[in-house]
């Protein structure tokens, strides 16, 4: 894809509007609809719940992981005193993945002011604050058991958002959704807190072909990258 195509995605993305991100024919195959999470509204979680079909997932950083302190769910089946207690997890253990080696899924989240947490109002309400919570911490140096203290002053788990968390290294060390859609709220100066879904293809039984995503983000002005595209601009920066 060409570099124009690159700069208007993260225009677009700095002015709060949506993006698609196609990983890799090596990898999933997918294509992604992507919104900062700052920008999260129930029109954009309707259209995420109507357009995409897949997940509906939140992607953060991996500093804002570091943040708060959100531990990767895989983990949990590694936990000795866990496994001792509960050992269904060792036999549901993570070890065959047949795309990664790795998980990104961490705690799943409901504002406390949410409801049920599943409509479209509800969602965007975790997810829009959770991005500007993110910020205000950052921007005024809060961590530790201070944010800590914040998330949970204002999100209660388990909830109707999954948080998908940006592996140590982001790209350099893993080109998975999750790093994809943190990368280009960071190449737009937004905080690493992207919402998104996967795109499948009507009847749900496979990714939506990348010409048809192309073809969707042609109709409304969607601008669509790669994955390839997103990692030469970090290792540009």
């Amino acid at each position: 894809m060409s570099e124009s195509a690159l700069a208007d995605a993260i225009s677009a993305f700095r002015d709060g509007n949506p993006v698609l991100v196609f990983d890799s024919d090596f990898r999933e195959r997918e294509t992604d609809l992507l919104w900062p999470a700052t920008a999260a509204t129930p029109e954009v979680m309707r259209q995420l719940r109507k357009d995409c079909g897949g997940l509906l997932f939140l992607a953060i950083g991996h500093d804002v992981g570091e943040l708060f302190d959100l531990p990767y769910l895989q983990d949990l089946h590694t936990n000795t005193t866990l496994v001792g207690e509960h050992p269904v997890l060792d036999v549901l253990i993570t070890d065959d993945l047949r795309y990664d080696t790795r998980s990104a899924f961490t705690l799943s989240l409901n504002h406390r002011k949410t409801f049920t947490g599943i409509t479209d109002r509800d969602r965007a309400l975790t997810t829009r604050r959770f991005g500007e919570l993110t910020g205000e911490l950052i921007e005024s140096q809060v961590k530790g058991k201070e944010a800590i203290a914040a998330l949970g002053s204002e999100f209660r788990t388990p909830g109707h958002i999954p948080l998908c968390r940006e592996s140590p290294g982001g790209l350099a060390t893993r080109q998975g959704h999750t790093e994809l859609a943190v990368t280009i709220a960071r190449l737009s100066g937004n905080v690493a807190c992207t919402i998104g879904a996967e795109m499948l293809q009507p009847n749900g039984d496979g990714a939506l072909p990348f010409e048809e995503a192309k073809k969707y983000g042609q109709e409304r002005g969607i601008p669509i990258v790669s994955g390839a595209d997103l990692l030469a601009a970090m290792d540009n920066q």
